[in-house]
């Protein structure tokens, strides 16, 4: 079957990776994709958002199944565009409506759907400019630390964690009254600060029944130790130790099933992947956020433990008989390390000339931020190469990315060496 693939980043590559491995694939085409795409299959220059050439192109190349990569289409209603379209509505969409969507496009929504349906959850209110006085009030009320959160989509920069009241009243102020995260921020959620460790938890379902992929556990800080700056994601580990048994049997009794009841309850179709963003305090899961796709750097390390066919996954949510299909998920650990470009998360360079992926050993390369120019890979984004390892034990990953990712270069490339080093 020909399957289009929908984005550029480093999840796309290991989607795409992991995609053209099935006996079911014709041919796989990704839009936009980026320099390392193109060796699973046939980059198209279409942006992802927009929908009419994204129609054209599935017509003329005659696509059965289009997975969706990044939330910006589907908060933007792909899914719904090509339901509402007779020569493109026979063709299954791999990602949420925009209705279920709003999970992870509004904070706010995605808090009320939690409260209505007794999921575990940080304690919350919401305010807007009309209510800003209110707001700044309500924190005079609040324990610090406290954390804001803009309640559209703000490319991952619009959470902050505050220390102080005055912190807190003078970012409200910023982004209800000064749109600091423009219209993402004209609604502001106030949430109470949950203590303990994170990790994420991803979900395939077809609307009915569902398959939990596995866990992850990623590293936001630019710096080692996890100091500096937040990222869009330095490394991430799978699987995560302390998510034992036990601990998972309740997140899926007591997140899992009523997120997926409560979907049905609310009569919100979803086909796709929910993530599911989560603190571990004191043993207990608490949901931190939504997300209606895969995360990235998560991706890179998930999808090499995955052992069944991913086509045939798909195809299960496409035909709502995911429970039918088998699901087998590899006992070894993947280890993630991010390169980034010099000056990331602040304003970085572009434009520099990659060498050394074809010394790699023992990893596999996901490109993120790449591009292919007169025959050359350059950087393109912050975050450029993903380097994952599969390894029996965590330290051997760890070791095993980090050296390959060390053997990989480019004018000031960066990357952490202490990713999972928490958990060893």
């Amino acid at each position: 079957m020909n399957i289009l693939l929908l984005g550029s980043g480093g999840r796309e590559s290991a989607f795409a990776w992991k995609i053209s491995q099935s006996p079911l694939l014709s041919q796989l085409y990704i839009a936009p994709g980026n320099a390392g795409t193109g060796a699973y299959g046939k980059n198209v220059n279409i942006k992802v958002t927009d929908f009419h050439a994204i129609k054209d192109f599935v017509l003329k190349n005659s696509i059965q199944l289009v997975l969706v990569g990044p939330e910006e289409p589907l908060v933007k209603g792909i899914h719904d565009f090509f339901l509402a379209d007779d020569e493109l509505k026979s063709i299954p969409v791999i990602g949420p409506r925009e209705d279920g969507a709003r999970l992870e496009g509004s904070k706010n929504f995605s808090k009320a759907f939690m409260r209505r349906h007794n999921i575990p959850t940080a304690a919350s209110a919401t305010f807007t400019k009309n209510s800003l006085s209110e707001g700044l009030s309500y924190l005079e009320t609040h324990k610090l630390p406290v954390v804001l959160k803009a309640d559209g989509l703000a490319a991952g920069k619009g959470v902050l964690i505050c220390q102080t009241l005055e912190e807190a009243q003078t970012e409200l102020v910023a982004m209800l009254q000064d749109a600091k995260f423009g219209e993402a921020s004209s609604s502001v959620v106030i949430e109470e600060f949950l203590s303990g460790i994170e990790l994420s938890v991803f979900v395939l379902t077809d609307g009915k029944s569902y398959k939990i992929l596995p866990e992850a556990k990623d590293y936001k800080r630019i710096g080692e130790g996890d100091t500096g700056l937040n990222t869009g994601g330095m490394g991430s580990i799978s699987p995560v130790p302390f998510a034992d048994a036990e601990f998972m049997k309740k997140v899926e009794d007591q997140i899992i099933k009523p997120t997926v009841h409560g979907l049905k309850m609310d009569l919100i179709p979803y086909k796709g992947f929910i993530f599911i963003g989560l603190m571990n305090c004191g043993g207990d899961p608490y949901v931190i956020e939504y997300n209606v796709r895969m995360g990235d750097p998560e991706t890179e390390s998930v999808m090499p433990r995955i052992e069944s066919d991913f086509v045939e996954l798909l195809l299960g949510v496409a035909n709502e008989n995911l429970d039918e299909k088998e699901f087998k998920v590899s006992s070894q650990t993947a280890a993630t390390v991010m390169l980034v470009a010099s000056g990331y998360p602040g304003d970085y360079l572009k434009g520099k000339v990659i060498t050394g992926t074809e010394n790699v050993r023992g990893s596999y390369v996901f490109h993120a931020g790449t591009v292919l120019e007169e025959g050359l890979v350059k950087t393109a984004g912050g975050r450029v190469l993903a380097v994952t390892s599969l390894k029996d034990t965590m330290f051997d990953a760890v070791q095993q990315a980090v050296t390959d990712a060390g053997r990989i270069y480019w004018d000031g490339r960066y990357f952490r060496t202490d990713i999972g080093f928490d958990l060893l």
